[in-house]
C-alpha cells in the first residue's frame, strides 16, 4: 500500500549534475528518516546520504562528501538528492528509502523505491 516512487535520473556527462527527487503515494513519510542508496552493475546495494525526521541532520558516505546534498521540501514531503560533480564511478541505480518509524533517531530503512538510473559518461 505504501509506494516511494523516485525520479530525475539520467544520462549526465562526467562534472555534470542531476537533482533526484523522491515522494510517496499513499502514507505520507513527513516525520521519517529518509535515504539514498545506490546500486552499480555487479555490486551490493550501498549507503548514498540520509536525513533525520525533522531535516536537521545529514549524513553521507565518504565517497560523496562534498559533491551530494540530500533535503527535503519544508513539508517533509518530498526528499531531494543534489548531485554535482558527477563522476563515471557514480553510476548505478539510485534508490529511495524510507525509515520505518517516524521521530526515530537511529534509521532503520524498511520502505523502498523502484530505483532510478543515473549513468555519468566519462
Amino acid at each position: 500500500q505504501v509506494q516511494l516512487v523516485e525520479s530525475g535520473g539520467g544520462l549526465v556527462q562526467a562534472g555534470g549534475s542531476l537533482r533526484l527527487s523522491c515522494a510517496a503515494s499513499g502514507r505520507i513519510f513527513s516525520n521519517y528518516g529518509m535515504g539514498w542508496f545506490r546500486q552499480a552493475p555487479g555490486k551490493e546495494r550501498e549507503f548514498v546520504a540520509a536525513i533525520n525526521w525533522s531535516g536537521g541532520t545529514t549524513d553521507y558516505a565518504d565517497s560523496v562528501k562534498g559533491r551530494f546534498t540530500i533535503s527535503r521540501d519544508n513539508a517533509k514531503i518530498t526528499v531531494y538528492l543534489q548531485m554535482n560533480s558527477l563522476k563515471a564511478e557514480d553510476t548505478a541505480v539510485y534508490y529511495c528509502a524510507a525509515d520505518r518509524y517516524p521521530y526515530r533517531s537511529r534509521y532503520e530503512f524498511y520502505y523502498w523505491g523502484q530505483g532510478t538510473q543515473v549513468t555519468v559518461s566519462s
